[in-house]
């Protein structure tokens, strides 16, 4: 198996103590709570890592540190399944567009394809030489990419299991994949500080995305697929365009690093998520920080 410094990388931060855990409850703004509880869960025998909803907003999916995932209905909180059959920690889930499958990526260097309905194994994806950390199905379900502490991507075939491509070129495990809406690129990102954008249907790259000063932990597509935001260690978020790789903007603000971003569904605004105990909201025109005596939109308890 490949191996890498104990201090750095995905498994480092999923041993961490959780800092500020009692400040996390739930999201405020001004003062006053914002959301409540609809429904509880009764969870995994141990830490649950990873969560998603089907497409279709019914069945929300588990991945746990017990090497198991799990399927919920929303609405009753009932357990519908337990997927079975990794031999690792269960870091990664996706469901496809259709909601009848889901894609699950363990600590084992395998992914597995799954039947919603029945909770069985359709394949296993094996071929990588070190630990899952991310997947993700394409927009079609037809394809799907893993990402591996091995240094590589690889696409995959979902109707038969097969390999297509190994996406090679990062000298660091990568910490992170993402399709673009229609299918045509997807983006790999890494420790070894950049990002590589790749034209699905021949593997080649044809942009890296360098500029950041420490390990990018995600990656995001803009709805458009135009741009590509990347959230790192270094504290900073950038915004990039997809095709020539140009740095446009970064963002900064955060007081620690960064482990998530997203766009939302009209691409005009982005959040982010800090080690720093906040999320911040940026607003296009660029992206400026939104409104919050100038240091950024920052919610937290």
């Amino acid at each position: 198996d490949i191996g890498r410094p104990q201090e750095r990388g995905l498994r480092h931060r999923l041993q961490q103590p959780v800092r500020g855990q009692d400040r996390h409850r739930q999201l405020r703004q001004d003062g006053e709570a914002v959301g409540r509880q609809h429904r509880a869960v009764l969870g995994p025998s141990d830490k649950i890592v990873c969560v998603a909803f089907s497409s279709q907003g019914n069945t929300v999916a588990t991945g746990s540190m017990d090497n198991t995932a799990k399927l919920w209905d929303v609405e009753t909180g009932q357990q519908l399944c337990t997927l079975e059959g990794h031999t690792a920690e269960i870091v990664s889930l996706n469901f496809n567009t259709d909601g009848d499958k889901i894609l699950t990526g363990s600590f084992d260097n395998t992914a597995k394809v799954w039947d919603v309905k029945t909770g069985a194994c359709f394949y296993t994806l094996a071929g990588h030489r070190g630990e899952i950390s991310s997947t993700q199905f394409d927009f079609t379900g037809d394809y799907c990419v893993t990402g591996s502490i091995d240094r590589t991507a690889k696409l995959w075939d979902v109707n038969s299991g097969q390999c297509m491509e190994t996406l090679r070129g990062h000298s660091d495990e990568v910490l992170d994949v993402c399709f673009n809406s229609t299918g045509n690129r997807l983006v790999t990102s890494s420790a070894d500080c950049t990002a590589r954008v790749y034209n699905v249907m021949t593997g080649a790259c044809i942009s890296i995305l360098i500029g950041h000063e420490g390990e990018i932990s995600k990656v995001h597509f803009s709805p458009n697929g135009a741009k590509i935001i990347t959230a790192s260690s270094d504290r900073t978020c950038r915004l990039w365009n997809v095709e020539t790789g140009e740095c446009l903007q970064v963002l900064e603000g955060h007081g620690d690093e960064i482990f998530s971003c997203a766009f939302n569904y009209e691409g005009d605004t982005i959040i982010t998520g800090s080690k720093d105990n906040t999320c911040r909201i940026w607003k296009d025109n660029f992206f400026m920080p939104q409104d919050d005596e100038d240091e950024g939109a920052g919610y937290e308890d």
